[in-house]
């Protein structure tokens, strides 16, 4: 019970911000779960064992989120920038850490994986409207849900045993339609102009790289030994357990608007 309560709870608040509010609640709910996210990256890492730096990778990150949604132009400049100023924080601390390689990635990998994942959702409320944006949200609770009903129903195969063992393929199977159905559905009221056959695709794609960002996620908590990443949200764990398929299929849905929408929208 608990669960459905906080699950209903966020979700109002979602579509709260989202729909009602102009694009600069958004911007700032999107900030808030950005930083939030990143304290709980920065603890994946360190009881993963990595000796990063504190810090310097969420003061990157962040940069990175204020730079995509006001100067997003400079995006590329941060990015090469950032490599700069990690290698340079490992040297100036003087040591040699183990598995050096690996420090570096984990400080410079969180400016991509949340800076401009997170961005992306500011990004599309802003360039296509509230409706866009609750598609691609709508689209991926369907997914969700039609992986936990098929897989609990028919599920027999795991999809990945050694990082998530209760996903199975039939349940994976049971997301893809699920999300190419709402991806239709929704889409040919929210985003006119494309056909059925590219939005059902789009859900198909939208549910694949979705799964794919839950098992990214859930092969982070192993590598630290956690089963969440935080206990946040009653019932849910933490911000990142809640946004992991959306860091993947928001910069996904993204680029596919940028490609699609002028199109249908000329058209």
């Amino acid at each position: 019970m608990t669960r459905v309560i906080s699950g209903l709870v966020l979700l109002a608040l979602i579509v709260g911000v989202f729909w009602f509010l102009p694009p600069w609640g958004t911007q700032i709910f999107a900030g808030v779960a950005l930083v939030l996210s990143l304290r709980e990256y920065d603890n994946l890492v360190r009881l993963g064992g990595l000796d990063v730096v504190p810090r310097v990778g969420a003061v990157l990150s962040v940069a990175m989120y204020v730079v995509l949604l006001f100067l997003p132009a400079a995006a590329t400049h941060l990015l090469l920038v950032s490599a700069v100023v990690v290698g340079g924080a490992l040297v100036l601390r003087g040591r040699v850490p183990d598995q050096a390689v690996a420090v570096a990635a984990a400080m410079l990998f969180p400016v991509v994986y949340l800076g401009m994942g997170v961005a992306t959702v500011p990004l599309v409320r802003e360039a296509y409207g509230a409706p866009a944006l609750m598609t691609l949200f709508l689209t991926q609770i369907g997914s969700d849900t039609g992986q936990y009903y098929a897989g609990r129903t028919f599920g027999r195969a795991p999809l990945a045993l050694a990082l998530s063992p209760k996903k199975t393929r039939e349940g994976a199977i049971g997301g893809l339609i699920t999300g190419a159905v709402v991806m239709a559905g929704f889409g040919r009221l929210w985003l006119p102009g494309l056909p059925a056959w590219q939005l059902a695709l789009l859900g198909v794609a939208v549910a694949i790289v979705g799964i794919a960002g839950d098992l990214f996620e859930s092969m982070l908590k192993r590598s630290a030994d956690v089963k969440d990443s935080s206990n946040l949200i009653p019932g849910h764990g933490g911000m990142l357990d809640r946004i992991d398929a959306l860091l993947f299929t928001m910069p996904l849905y993204y680029v596919a608007l940028q490609w699609l929408w002028p199109v249908a929208t000329r058209g």
